[in-house]
C-alpha cells in the first residue's frame, strides 16, 4: 500500500473522511502516516477525485505513484457509463447501484457473467431522471441526441388547432400522442416538431407511399434539402438528419438504428402495439417522440401501451370541431340497405348457427388465441364466421347498389371501398373505374392514383390498401361495400373524403345487408356519433 504523510492537524470529522480510503499507521514529529486502502475506498463509494482533492487540501505531497495508486484502486470519478450496444442500454456501474438507487430494480436488470446492467432502450430517460434527482455522476455517450444538430426555418404558418398541439406537446416534455382527423394536416404538424428541437430525427410510416409524402411536405414547408433526408426503406438505406423509414423496415433494422435519434415519430400510431411494431419504440433512445394517429384508441385496449411508449393522448380535436372551422369539408352518412337472395340468407344463418355451436359464447379474440394453440373448434368456427361475412360482403345486391350510387354521382370523383380483391376487380369493370389493390406493384399503383388525380371525375376502387396513406383532395363521395366491424377502419375511410375543398359536402355511402351482423354494427356505430369514432 502507497503511504502518504499529513504534516497538519485534522479534526475529527476529517480524519474519519480519510478512513474511508486509508488506514491510520502511525505519528511522529513529521505528523500523521497512512496507508491508502483501496478495498475501502471501493466498500464506501469514494472516488479517485474526491480522494486527491481532499488530500492536496490537506498540503500532502502527491508523487504520480500514489496519484496512479488512488486512480487504480479506487472508484472512477463518475457514478456509472451509460452507452447502447447492439440494441441494448447497458449502466457500467462503479458503485452498489441498487443500494443507492432501489428504483432502479423495476426496469434495470444484472447480467452476474458479464457483470453489467441493462435494459431496454426506451428506458433511456427514465434512467437519467433517477440519477439526476439524485445528484449521480454519470458519463452518458448518448447525450448528443438531446443537442440541437441542425436549424431548419418552418415555411408557413401553423393552422391554430396545430400551434396548439404542438404546444401540448412541449409541455408534456416532448413526448405525447396526438390525435386529428385524417386529412387535419398531422404530418405538418410532425415536421413542425423536427424544426422546433433540431436533433436527429426518424419518422415512421406505415406504407412505402406514407414515407414518400413525409419527404415531399418536409420540402415544401421548411428549408431542408433533399440532401438532409434519408429513406431508410427496400434497397435505399440512408441514414440523414431526416430519416424516414417504413415500420416493417423499422422492426428488421431496430439494432442499427437504436442510438442515432432524438426524436421519433411514429404516423399512423394505432399499429405501433401490435407484438412485433411496438420493438420499435422499445428499442430506440429517442429522448423525444410523436405519435400521430386519427384513431389512436383501440378496441382491444393495446392503446394503453402506446401511450406508456410514447407518453399518452396530449391533444385531439373532432372531424365537427375542424369542419365548422372549415378545416376539413363538412359531410354526410347515408346507410343504403340491400336484401340478400333466399339463397345467401339460409348460407349465413346455417354458418352464424355453426359459428355459435362451436364458439360456445366465446369472444373472437378469445377464439383467435385458442386457434393459435390448434383448438378445431375455435379454427373451425372462425372459418364459419369469416365465411358467412364473405358471402354478405360478396353478395350481388351489393355490387348492383354501388352501380346505382355511382350513376347517381355521376361527374364527381368517388371512392368505392371494398374488403376483397375479386369483388374490387368485378365493381371496376361494372363501373368503369379505377382499380388499386395490394396485389398490384408498387408503380402501377402510384400510376392508377396519378391518373385518378389528374382526372376531373371518375371511380377508384380500393381494398385496403387505401384504408390508410392515399391522399385525393378533391374525392367527396365514398362508397363502403362491406360493411366493417373495425370502427377506426370506418373512420379511416371516411377520412379520405374529408380533404377541404370551396363548396364541398363529402358523402359516405354505407351498404348494408339487411338482417346481417353488419346491420348491428351499423346501427351501433350511429349511436356513437362520428366523432366518439374518431379516436377508436
Amino acid at each position: 500500500m502507497k503511504t502518504f504523510l499529513i504534516k497538519r492537524w485534522v479534526d475529527n470529522e476529517t480524519f474519519e473522511k480519510i478512513l474511508t480510503f486509508s488506514r491510520f499507521v502511525s505519528r511522529d514529529s513529521q505528523g500523521s502516516y497512512f496507508a491508502f486502502d483501496p478495498q475501502r475506498a471501493k466498500k464506501n463509494g469514494v472516488k479517485a477525485g474526491e480522494i486527491l482533492e481532499l488530500l492536496k487540501g490537506l498540503g500532502v505531497e502527491i508523487t504520480e505513484d500514489l496519484e496512479e495508486e488512488i486512480r487504480r484502486g479506487s472508484l472512477p470519478d463518475k457514478d456509472v457509463e451509460i452507452f447502447v450496444k447492439d440494441g441494448t442500454l447497458y449502466v457500467k456501474s462503479y458503485i452498489y447501484l441498487y443500494e443507492k438507487f432501489p428504483e432502479l430494480k423495476k426496469f434495470l436488470k444484472y447480467d452476474k457473467l458479464q457483470k453489467i446492467f441493462y435494459t431496454k432502450p426506451y428506458n433511456y430517460v427514465k434512467l437519467i431522471k433517477i440519477l439526476e434527482e439524485k445528484g449521480s455522476i454519470y458519463a452518458d455517450s448518448l447525450s448528443h441526441l438531446n443537442e440541437r444538430k441542425f436549424t431548419y426555418t418552418l415555411k408557413g404558418e401553423l393552422r391554430d388547432y396545430q400551434k396548439e398541439a404542438l404546444e401540448k406537446w412541449e409541455a408534456n416534455n416532448f413526448k405525447g400522442v396526438i390525435a386529428l382527423p385524417t386529412g387535419a394536416g398531422k404530418t405538418v404538424v410532425g415536421v413542425a416538431a423536427i424544426a422546433r428541437l433540431g436533433v436527429p430525427s426518424l419518422i415512421v410510416a406505415f406504407t412505402k407511399e406514407q414515407v414518400l409524402q413525409w419527404r415531399d411536405t418536409i420540402l415544401k414547408f421548411t428549408t431542408a434539402n433533399p440532401s438532409d433526408i434519408g429513406l431508410f426503406y427496400s434497397e435505399e438505406k440512408k441514414i440523414r438528419p431526416m430519416t424516414i423509414t417504413t415500420y416493417q423496415t423499422a422492426f428488421r433494422y431496430v439494432k442499427e438504428l437504436s442510438a442515432s435519434f432524438g426524436l421519433l415519430i411514429i404516423d399512423e400510431a394505432h399499429h405501433l402495439p401490435a407484438e412485433k411494431f411496438r420493438t420499435i419504440a422499445e428499442g430506440l433512445v429517442a429522448p423525444y417522440r410523436m405519435a400521430l394517429s386519427a384513431t389512436p384508441i383501440r378496441e382491444d385496449g393495446l392503446h394503453v401501451e402506446l401511450f406508456s411508449l410514447m407518453g399518452g393522448v396530449v391533444y385531439s380535436k373532432s372531424f365537427s370541431e375542424l369542419a365548422a372551422k372549415g378545416y376539413l369539408a363538412s359531410y354526410q352518412v347515408i346507410q343504403v340497405p340491400v336484401s340478400l337472395t333466399p339463397e345467401e340468407q339460409q348460407k349465413v344463418k346455417n354458418l352464424l348457427n355453426l359459428y355459435k355451436k362451436l364458439s360456445n359464447g366465446k369472444q373472437v379474440k378469445e377464439l383467435v388465441e385458442l386457434a393459435k394453440k390448434g383448438d378445431e373448434n375455435a379454427i373451425n368456427a372462425l372459418k364459419a364466421l369469416n365465411e358467412a361475412r364473405k358471402i354478405v360482403n360478396l353478395s350481388a345486391a351489393k355490387v348492383k347498389k354501388v352501380k346505382e350510387l355511382v350513376e347517381l354521382n355521376k361527374g364527381k370523383k368517388i371512392i368505392v371501398f371494398t374488403q376483397f380483391v375479386e369483388q374490387a376487380d368485378e365493381i371496376a369493370k361494372e363501373v368503369g373505374g379505377f382499380l388499386l389493390t395490394g396485389k398490384m406493384g408498387k408503380s402501377e399503383r402510384e400510376r392508377v392514383l396519378r391518373v385518378f388525380k389528374s382526372a376531373p371525375s371518375g371511380v377508384l376502387v380500393v381494398t385496403t390498401v387505401g384504408d390508410e396513406g392515399i391522399d385525393i383532395p378533391d374525392a367527396e363521395v365514398g362508397i363502403l361495400v362491406g360493411g366493417t366491424s373495425s370502427r377506426r377502419q370506418f373512420t379511416q375511410r371516411l377520412g379520405r373524403l374529408l380533404r377541404p375543398k370551396e363548396g364541398k359536402q363529402a358523402i359516405m355511402y354505407e351498404i348494408i345487408a339487411k338482417g346481417t351482423p353488419e346491420e348491428y354494427q351499423a346501427k351501433k356505430r350511429k349511436s356513437m356519433g362520428i366523432d366518439d369514432l374518431a379516436l377508436l
